[in-house]
C-alpha cells in the first residue's frame, strides 16, 4: 500500500432527520481513495444520485497512514 492517508465515502439512508441510525441494509462504503479529490468526486456523485431523498447522507472519512513512524 502506498504511503499517505486513505479516504473513504460512507453513508446511506437514515431513519430520521437527526441522522443517528442508518436504515438496515442501506449502509454504503466506497473506497479507499488515495486522494481527497478522488473521494470528493465520489461523494458528489453519490450525493447527486440521492439528492431527492432527504434522509440520505454521505461523508468523507480520512484514515491516517498508520505505517508512518512518529
Amino acid at each position: 500500500m502506498t504511503k499517505g492517508s486513505l479516504f473513504w465515502v460512507i453513508g446511506g439512508e437514515f431513519g430520521s432527520m437527526n441522522f443517528h441510525k442508518l436504515v438496515e441494509g442501506s449502509a454504503q462504503v466506497k473506497g479507499p481513495f488515495k486522494s481527497r479529490k478522488e473521494a470528493e468526486d465520489c461523494w458528489k456523485e453519490v450525493s447527486e444520485e440521492n439528492r431527492h431523498k432527504a434522509g440520505v447522507r454521505y461523508t468523507i472519512v480520512e484514515e491516517p497512514d498508520r505505517s508512518a513512524k512518529a
